[in-house]
């Protein structure tokens, strides 16, 4: 009971310094990613030195992979969100009851996404294209991964929660327990239990599996929450539900073209070889360097601004995300140009296979140029959502994806007969595209919420 003073007095601290409220929010969220994208790194590094085709492997299982965590991480913006605006208006026993529908919504996400992997994985991984030859690794991989799909789906909703509060310090920490758990468990089971591809699918589910019941012990026997979980809290609400599925519902969907165009873009590299598609894998493993900033920064968006427009400042809310965007932009043209000009040393670090190597860096080198332009796009993004408005990153991921990058790569490659570098080409074409709706979205839903408070008082 001692923390939730200081929870309940969060909300005055991040008005009072908008700017510091941000850090002390994506900072706790950049420890975390730093150590779970170690764990990403380490474990690429590891399944490399098994083959090129268990790498390979993993990136046809990534797009399933990514459609769990979409949905994930879609709905779990949608619970911070509408947690943080009924905390910047002081309604706690909202608040409250949105967590317990968070709550719901991941139990039912993990029975039917868990039990659709088990019982149809293999099948799904023939229908996205997987090749023969890949195609026992892939499901002897994805098989496990399944069972630990509801451990993961539950650490996300409790993790977001806990962010929907201001308190990404927990999270953290016990993401990065998992994290690290994960690294020392990777090669006892892929080497010391000779169980290849597979023992890398089981140090990912025990690892999850301790990460969750080290949040619920927390949460449930120790209390550690601003949020209250009594089950007398608990009152089924249409409006709640709408409101977190308003968001939720489109941020998944995005996630969701993003596994596809994952689907799309396997194969059409495929039809180079499969080193170009373990290349990518790789690549996307670096690019966590550069997202890694971006994210931290646009989660804590969600956050602030939820509370900001909850708590009627409109003034606070212009000028965080201001702040956000253009800190996001600064970092990231920074970690670009480090990773332009080392990307061969990183690259090398990942593999010996040098068609593998000269794929990656190659596509390293040309897409950094508009990783700046991404940090402005998700933060534009996340900032929406901190509005209460999901359907923006819906659209320009589909715009992204499904209208501009998947067609133009495919026309490329397959009528042009193009090599492999026009593949990245139309991921830039579609970049620019994007973060310029991305922009103009931004600043129309400003204006309009600026308006409506104004007429309030």
């Amino acid at each position: 009971m001692n923390d939730r003073p200081k929870t309940v007095s969060r909300k005055d601290q991040f008005l009072k310094n908008p700017s510091r409220a941000l850090w002390s929010l994506a900072v706790p969220v950049m420890g975390g990613m730093s150590i779970h994208m170690i764990y990403n790194i380490t474990d690429m590094i590891f399944i490399g030195r098994v083959s090129p085709d268990a790498l390979a492997a993993v990136a046809f299982n990534m797009p399933l992979f990514f459609f769990a965590m979409g949905l994930t991480m879609g709905i779990g913006s949608g619970i911070t969100a509408v947690i943080a605006r009924f905390i910047g208006a002081d309604d706690k026993i909202n608040a409250d009851n949105t967590a317990w529908h968070g709550v719901a919504i991941g139990l039912i996400m993990s029975i039917i996404l868990g039990g659709a992997a088990g019982l149809w994985g293999n099948t799904i991984l023939a229908v996205i294209g997987t090749p023969d030859e890949l195609f026992e690794l892939a499901w002897s991989y994805l098989k496990v991964i399944s069972m630990g799909l509801p451990f993961i789906i539950l650490s996300g909703t409790f993790r977001s929660i806990m962010a929907g509060e201001g308190d990404m310090k927990m999270p953290m920490i016990v993401g990065g327990a998992g994290a690290a758990m994960n690294i020392f468990l990777d090669p006892l089971f892929i080497f010391g239990f000779n169980q290849g591809l597979r023992g890398a699918a089981i140090a990912t589910v025990i690892s999850q599996l301790l990460v969750l019941l080290t949040m619920l012990y927390i949460i449930f026997i120790r209390k550690r929450s601003y949020i209250s979980f009594k089950l007398s809290g608990f009152k089924p609400s249409r409006l709640i539900l709408r409101n977190v599925l308003k968001i939720g519902i489109p941020a998944s969907a995005s996630m969701l073209i993003m596994s596809f165009g994952g689907t799309v873009f396997n194969r059409i590299l495929i039809s180079f070889s499969s080193s170009a598609v373990a290349a990518y894998q790789i690549a996307g493993r670096v690019e966590m360097l550069i997202f890694l900033p971006i994210m931290s920064i646009a989660t804590g968006l969600v956050t602030i601004v939820g509370m900001f427009v909850g708590a009627k400042d409109i003034d606070k809310v212009k000028y965080i995300i201001k702040y956000g965007i253009s800190r996001a932009f600064g970092i990231t043209l920074i970690g670009s140009a480090i990773i332009f000009i080392f990307s061969p040393v990183i690259i090398a670090s990942f593999t010996p296979d040098a068609a593998i190597r000269s794929i990656a860096i190659t596509y390293l080198r040309i897409i950094t140029f508009v990783y700046p332009l991404i940090a402005i796009g998700i933060t534009c993004g996340r900032s929406l959502q901190g509005f209460g408005r999901g359907t923006p990153m819906l659209v320009t991921t589909a715009i992204r994806i499904l209208l501009l990058s998947a067609p133009l790569a495919s026309l490329f490659v397959f009528i042009l007969n193009k090599n492999i570098e026009w593949v990245w080409y139309a991921m830039v074409i579609s970049v620019f595209v994007s973060v310029a709706i991305s922009m103009l979205w931004l600043r129309s839903e400003y204006r309009r919420v600026a308006k409506r408070l104004s007429t309030e008082y």
